[in-house]
Formats: structure tokens, sequence, C-alpha cells
């Protein structure tokens, strides 16, 4: 059995090649069509020097050009490079340099930053352009000039379940690392090859072709950028099925509504409140080109993760969308997916998510033993089974995260969790963001999410800022509505309803805008920056000890 991601496709080509693989709000590509273009560029790359186990980055808004390139560097057996289309120039060499890029697709907006990085870096040394009508020039051949002059057969060699995949983190706390897993293990945890709910293992590598043969498709809609892993596999669980996957390049929440009236999408994804919150008002509005609400009658499914997804914004969803299944799961880079919630009105608790782990995931105490459940104790997360090779050249991270205890080798990437009396584990945070306040380690989340029930606050991200008494206290970067301007104490009030009196905020900097990454993951650096830039805008005029939840 090949479990190989070009290989799933290449089923699905097989079997449906009428069907429509990827759309966007201009044009529809085939499965066939898929298949020939990816094959003429795979060529291409071949004819260029690209052999097997090459780098070859992409540097892409979501466009159909982009999952084209990603399936032809599979099946080329090439290892795909995500490159994060908000980097600055340095950001830039620093991942191709430490993927020993060889090659690399973009689009034309890209080509100023790429001409400049380029100059770097000597490994880097074929260039395919994607246009999307900007003007810049840049030495490089045009992708359809590429695909033009290159084979559209199907003709390489043998694959293997062995193969690269290689997903190069987001680097909010630090320079991006190269997670490199096996394609089988990634694809049994993120592809589908191994049931979410019930744990039963694919054994076939034509069974998710088959079943997607037998049944209608499903339209997916990953809204977050294909630099993100999420949505990366929601478009490959879509491709390996027979479903048509919709790209669209920009988030705008409009626009999102409108392209599931006019698409006819089932199922959309997205990554918490940074998407969540603008997609709320919108539906609330309703079309602005209509000036009627938007029908939405095609859409069964919205999924959340990787990000937080405030209760009080699951509330909203479940008012303005019943009779839809709304889920939030975990998982990140270094485990695939971890478990899974369904939401519904007024059914969790604050802080992040309250999620039935799958039979691989667990939380270990400090000692390596599982935490029991109803305990209190904190414990991380950690996955066993499939799991990543490690990180691409760097070998102390690797064996940081990637952890052996009584034998089973771990993948634990510092995310901190509870394991409450039913079993079921409630998501905490990143250690390494957690604010030690007086001997209390408070995880942002949490607070966040206590925060953003305010209806003056629109979007948030706490930090720990120095404390001469305890160390550090809780601060808060908020961004609000438009027109309203609360005291903190008003925020304090709020938060004290979910959270203890030793979590709150004590100091709030009011920003235009937060910064996330494109995916709406948050930037605690930068967050970090507005405390350490000017005084706050606000103090608690009352202190409250550390460890005190009165």
């Amino acid at each position: 059995m090949a479990y190989n991601i070009a290989d799933l496709v290449e089923h699905a080509v097989d079997l449906m090649p009428e069907r429509v693989a990827l759309a966007d709000e201009r044009r529809e590509v085939t499965y066939a069509q898929l298949e020939e273009r990816a094959n003429r560029l795979a060529h291409y790359l071949h004819e260029q020097g690209v052999e097997p186990g090459d780098k070859v980055g992409i540097y892409s808004r979501n466009t159909i050009e982009a999952v084209e390139a990603m399936v032809a560097v599979f099946k080329l057996r090439a290892v795909m490079v995500n490159v994060n289309y908000r980097y600055v120039e340095n950001e830039l060499q620093h991942i191709f340099e430490n993927s020993d890029m060889v090659a690399l697709v973009h689009e034309r907006r890209y080509s100023d930053k790429v001409a400049v990085v380029a100059e770097k870096c000597p490994l880097l040394n074929t260039f395919v352009v994607v246009e999307d009508g900007t003007d810049l020039a840049y030495a490089g051949v045009e992708y359809e000039d590429a695909l033009s002059q290159a084979s559209p057969e199907r003709d390489f060699g043998e694959r293997s379940p062995d193969d690269l995949y290689m997903l190069y983190t987001g680097g909010t706390t630090g320079n991006p690392k190269g997670v490199m897993w096996r394609q089988e293990d990634v694809w049994r945890v993120l592809g589908g090859g191994i049931n979410f709910i019930t744990g039963v293992y694919v054994e076939n590598e034509w069974e998710l072709a088959k079943a997607g043969a037998a049944n209608p498709p499903m339209t997916r809609f990953p809204i977050p950028p294909m630099i993100h892993g999420g949505a990366q596999w929601a478009t490959f669980q879509s491709l390996f099925g027979g479903g048509r996957t919709v790209m669209h390049p920009e988030f705008d929440a409009h626009g999102v509504w409108q392209l599931i009236d006019k698409l006819g999408i089932n199922l959309m994804f997205i990554t918490g409140d940074a998407m969540a919150r603008p997609m709320a008002d919108a539906l609330i509005e309703g079309n602005p080109e209509t000036g009627k609400p938007y029908d939405l009658s095609s859409l069964w499914v919205i999924a959340s993760s990787a990000a937080l997804f405030s209760p009080s914004l699951k509330d909203k969803f479940c008012e303005l969308l019943p009779n839809r299944m709304i889920t939030d799961s975990i998982g990140s880079s270094e485990t695939g997916f971890g478990g899974l919630s369904m939401v519904t009105k007024g059914g969790e608790h604050n802080g992040g998510p309250r999620v039935k782990i799958d039979a691989s995931t667990t939380v270990l105490d400090q000692a390596g033993n599982p935490v029991e459940p109803g305990s209190d104790v904190i414990g991380v997360i950690a996955r066993k089974g499939h799991i990543p090779l490690g990180y691409y050249k760097d070998e102390a991270k690797t064996k940081a995260t990637f952890v052996e205890y009584n034998g089973v080798r771990y993948s634990i990437p510092g995310d901190y969790a509870r394991v409450e009396a039913d079993g079921t584990v409630t998501m905490l945070g990143r250690g390494s963001m957690s604010i030690n306040s007086g001997g209390e380690k408070i995880f942002p989340e949490e607070v966040e999410g206590a925060l953003k029930s305010h209806p003056d606050v629109f979007d948030t991200l706490v930090v720990g800022v120095p404390d001469e008494r305890f160390g550090e206290r809780v601060a808060a970067v908020v961004q609000l509505r438009e027109g309203v301007r609360p005291r903190l104490e008003e925020l304090v009030e709020t938060c004290r309803t979910q959270i203890a009196s030793y979590k709150v905020p004590r100091s709030v900097w009011f920003v235009d805008e937060i910064k996330r990454s494109p995916a709406g993951k948050p930037d605690y650096r930068w967050a970090k920056e507005q405390t350490e830039g000017r005084e706050a805008d606000d103090h608690l005029r009352s202190q409250t000890t550390a460890g005190s939840s009165s």
C-alpha cells in the first residue's frame, strides 16, 4: 500500500475525472484538468533539476494554482515548503535558507521581495511566477508558460509512504521551524486515514476515493490561507474523496457569506475568533449588495480549529445559524488532530475549548504519567503513534519536543490542559505564553475568552508585564468596537463573572487593530511590544493579592 498524498489524489482523479476539484469566483477545474496541469508543472520542475527530496517553496495566497503546485510537488516526490506571504525579507531569507529551497512558485505580487532575497540564496535557482494582475517585474517563467512546455503524462516513478511532508510553523514565538512528517503518518492524523470519531483505520488506499465516488460531492471552503496546515488538509481531504474545494485569496467577512450563497458551499473551515467575529457582524448586517439577509441554505457545517473560538462567540453563531453543525477542534503542526467538541449554545465554560480527545492523545504530568480525570492537575497535551520525525535541521528542538516516556515516543509541543472528571480535556494554552503572577500560572486564552464576552471588545491579546510585587501581572492589549471606550474596571467586572480575580487584567493598552497571522493566530511578540512601547491607557485602581479568588 502506498499511502502517499499524490497517489491518494490520483485515485480520485481516476474514479471521478469529470467532477469539479477546485473552484473560485471565476472558474472551475475538474479532476482531469487538475491531473494534467499538476503533471505538467511536475515535469517542468524536474526538467529544471528538481529531484525527489528537493525543497520547493509555494509563496501564494489561496489560489487554484497554489493547490495545483502542491499536488505537482508531491507527484515529483519533492518536498513542499509553505511560505507565509506576510513575511518580510529577513524572514523570507530564513525560510529559503533553512529549508534548502531549490525552486519557488510564487505570485507576481511578491516578486520584489523574492528578487532581493534570492540573490542571497545560491541553492534557489528556479522560479515560476503566477500572474495575479500586478505588474512587478522579476526573472522567472510564467506559470502557464511552464505548463505549456511540459508533458501532461503521469509517468512518474513509484512513490512511498515514507515520502516527506513538511510544514513550517508560524514562528510567532521564534523563527519558523520545519516539522517533518512521513506522508502516511500525517495522512493518518489529518487526511482521513483514521476516522476522527471512531478511531477506525482506513485499510485500503482506494477507500476514500471509492466512498467519494459513491456519494454526491461536498463543497468545502477552507478560509484560512494555505500556509496553514489546517487549510491544506481540509483541501487534501476534499481531493481524496472527490469533493469540490473553493479557493478565495483574501479574507473578507461579507465576501465569505456571499461566496457561500453564490457557490453553494456546504462546509466552511475557520480559525477561531479572528475570522468568526467579523463574520458574525457581517451576518447580522446582511448582504450589502441586496439589502437582504444571506440565504446560506447550502451551509451544513462550520468547523473551527487552531485558534481560540470564544464561548460568547460560539453562542452567537448558534443563535445566528441554528440547525447547523458547529465544531471546535484542537491540534498543532507537531501533533495533527487531537480532539473535537460539538458546539451548543450555552454549553461551554469560558476559555479554551473543552474537547473529547482521540485515542492517541493524552495529557501527561511532569513525570510523564497520564493525568487522572478530575484531579485538577495541569498537564501537557501529548500524542503518540503517528507523529512527526522531528524538526528539519534542529536536533535540539527535536529532542525537547519529541520525548520518550516509559518506552513510548510522544510529541509534546507545549500546550497545557486539564482533564475534567468526565474525561474531556480543557485546553489552557501554550505554556511558553503563560503568565506567572505570584506563583500562579495564568493562561492568556482563558483571560482573552472572558474579555471577549464584553460587548465593547472586538479582539484582544493577553500578556504578562513586569510587576515588582508578583513578578508579573496580567495585561491586555485590546481592540475595541468603533465608537466606544470602556474603562478597565468595566472590562474587569465582566471577567470576574467568569475567571478568578487574580487572573483579571491589571493594565490595558488600546490599539486600532490586533495583529495576527494570516491564519488568525495570535502574535504575542507584537502584543508584548505594545506594552513596552508606551504607558498603559488604564490601570486597575484596586490591586488584588495574587492567588486570591475574591
